[in-house]
């Protein structure tokens, strides 16, 4: 007879315990996402915006804190996607409709449909390959970054109160440009690679300083050109990688007319 038995208590199921730290950091991603959703509501758009950005730091340390911590777990990562497709998914759609896309009526929300089930999308096929995809480079835009091009989007243009009929109608390109890309197969640069227990050159450190330099002079401004350009840099690469693939094979094709 075991212990427990001898003394009348019943054996506690193994494994029903989650980790507290990293899963804070998700609710706390969780609950900036749905406070998002609050805020454009109330046609409070920059605060809005701010809070998707607050989601995307939580988002950047669940995981970090996670690994640091060794405290990964498979519940861990699904209520991190679950948290994601709200932050990232339905909660920049649902601002940038609240905010212009509204305006243009059933084209708007249809616009705001396409990047919240490229979200989705995105997110779902992250998980069904996250055994196999490598940690340098993404297949797509990340949500995240995605995330951050709509609220900055919306943030600038609230700012600077650019409002009016072709405003809605490049909000519209630039909301579906995002989910189309998330979707893609295009790749961007990865940072979990980089290695957080470990030195650092000199000129990272100052780097990481002078971006938070640049993002305290004008954040709506600046946080929308680094995520736009990120955005963009993925079509870059893939677009001289296909320029230097064409360059090549016209040189094998020379080569052979020469040759004969």
């Amino acid at each position: 007879m075991s212990d427990n038995q001898q003394t009348g208590h019943p054996r506690r199921p193994r494994g029903r315990s989650i980790y507290l730290l990293p899963n804070l950091f998700t609710t706390a991603g969780l609950f900036a996402g749905f406070y998002a959703v609050v805020a454009a509501m109330k046609g409070n758009f920059a605060t809005a915006a701010v809070a998707i950005y607050i989601a995307m730091l939580m988002d950047f340390f669940d995981g970090r804190v996670a690994r640091l911590t060794n405290t990964q777990s498979a519940f861990g990562a699904q209520y991190d996607s679950l948290s994601d497709m709200l932050a990232f998914g339905i909660a920049p759609a649902l601002v940038v409709y609240s905010w212009s896309l509204s305006q243009l009526g059933k084209l708007g929300w249809l616009a705001a449909f396409v990047y919240a089930v490229s979200a989705a999308l995105r997110l779902a096929r992250f998980n069904a390959r996250i055994a196999t995809t490598s940690k340098r480079y993404f297949q797509g835009l990340p949500s995240p970054s995605a995330a951050g091009i709509i609220a900055g989007m919306v943030w600038v243009c609230h700012e600077y109160t650019l409002y009016g009929y072709w405003v809605s109608v490049i909000a519209a390109i630039i909301t579906v440009a995002a989910g189309l890309l998330m979707v893609s197969n295009v790749c961007y640069r990865s940072l979990k690679d980089l290695d957080f227990k470990g030195k650092v050159p000199f000129v990272t450190l100052l780097v990481i300083v002078m971006i938070i330099v640049l993002v305290a002079i004008d954040p709506p401004q600046i946080l929308f050109l680094v995520f736009s350009l990120y955005g963009l840099s993925g079509l870059f690469f893939a677009g001289s990688g296909w320029w230097r693939k064409r360059r090549r094979r016209a040189r094998r094709l020379k080569q052979r007319k020469v040759q004969r």
